[in-house]
């Protein structure tokens, strides 16, 4: 999508005899100010979404980076422009190594770099694999709230016990959800068993399922964040109570379960392509009807969801997300006296 926007200056040009600097924001303080303000978090993600809505956001469709004689491995680059009364542009470049779990690494690791408005020069490289997962988890959290209409969910199922997944609970406890029960469900046990080791609320039942159907029964609310390449969950009993689902990974549920459902997404053209659920079920349906509308114009629509039938949130992960928190987070940093400013960066 493309528009044109009038672009008032953010950050002030440097004279002609000064080289710009560059700040460099590590993971331990995107991690403190993420984690000290979630509703913070939330209100930039919610109003980058109106955002997208409204046509103020420039939005080129994500690039895969992807290598002959490693399918399971690749990189994404996700460039963005937020426009309206406070602009940020950037870009973030996102790797996911699946292997890297087996040697205790994390999967994914990724950076993100703010441009100046002014300028054009890049002020800012910070760590965004926590950036990523939170944009994700507060998009996923506030699709829950809009469906559901309360902070609410007797049980929540959780498919996929990494990073994602710990991110969208950990806000749902700091909102202050009230759950009465959790079951976790992964391929590997222990990284179920050590998410269930992690949670530490007497009042809270806590089990590790041994099927995904299991962990999904009478379920209120689940979330679906693995590294699946295609669909896994096929079957129709995964989804009997009606849920509202978190289909954070995009590609794990197959087309029959996506075709019985009603659909939200965050941008229809990306989110069916690059063979999601959404992609294969478009493929194998030959429409879109499925698909329900966006977040972005959900927001604030007044509409009640009829609760009839399973509710599916399946964001592809616009990049002006990462960028909108990305400039929110620096800013608290730096406020604060936090980042390394490197003056010579560019000589």
């Amino acid at each position: 999508m493309t528009h044109t926007f009038s672009v008032p200056s953010v950050h002030t040009a440097p004279s002609i005899h000064t080289a710009p600097s560059m700040s460099v924001i590590t993971k331990a303080e995107v991690d403190r100010v993420v984690s000290e303000d979630r509703p913070g978090v939330l209100d930039t993600i919610a109003a980058t979404y109106r955002a997208v809505a409204a046509g103020d956001v420039v939005v080129p469709h994500s690039s895969f980076l992807r290598f002959p004689d490693r399918p399971s491995d690749r990189i994404i680059a996700l460039p963005a422009f937020l426009g309206s009364s406070s602009p940020a542009a950037g870009i973030k470049w996102i790797s996911s190594w699946p292997g890297n779990t087996a040697d205790g690494r994390p999967r994914a690791s990724a950076v993100l770099i703010l441009n100046d408005m002014q300028t054009g020069f890049p002020y800012a490289m910070l760590e965004s694999s926590t950036i990523s997962a939170n944009r994700t988890a507060a998009g996923a959290v506030l699709a829950a709230e809009r469906v559901v209409g309360e902070r609410r969910a007797a049980k929540v199922a959780i498919i996929g016990a990494g990073l994602i997944s710990r991110t969208c609970w950990s806000i749902l406890t700091d909102l202050g959800w009230s759950i009465d029960e959790l079951s976790v469900f992964d391929t590997d046990l222990g990284s179920a068993r050590r998410f269930r080791s992690e949670i530490d609320d007497p009042d809270l039942i806590v089990t590790v399922a041994d099927s995904a159907v299991d962990a999904c029964r009478d379920a209120d609310l689940v979330i679906i964040a693995t590294v699946a390449a295609q669909p896994h969950l096929h079957d129709p009993a995964l989804l009997d109570s009606n849920p509202v689902v978190l289909h954070l990974s995009l590609r794990d549920l197959a087309p029959e379960l996506i075709a019985a459902s009603v659909n939200i997404t965050d941008d229809v053209d990306h989110a069916i392509r690059e063979r999601t659920s959404l992609h294969l079920a478009e493929l194998a349906y030959g429409h879109r009807d499925f698909v329900r509308g966006t977040l972005g114009e959900l927001l604030d629509d007044p509409v009640t969801f009829d609760r009839s039938a399973p509710i599916v949130f399946s964001p592809f992960g616009l990049g002006v997300l990462d960028i909108a928190l990305g400039r929110w987070v620096h800013d608290r940093v730096t406020a604060n006296g936090g980042g390394h400013t490197v003056s010579d960066f560019f000589g």
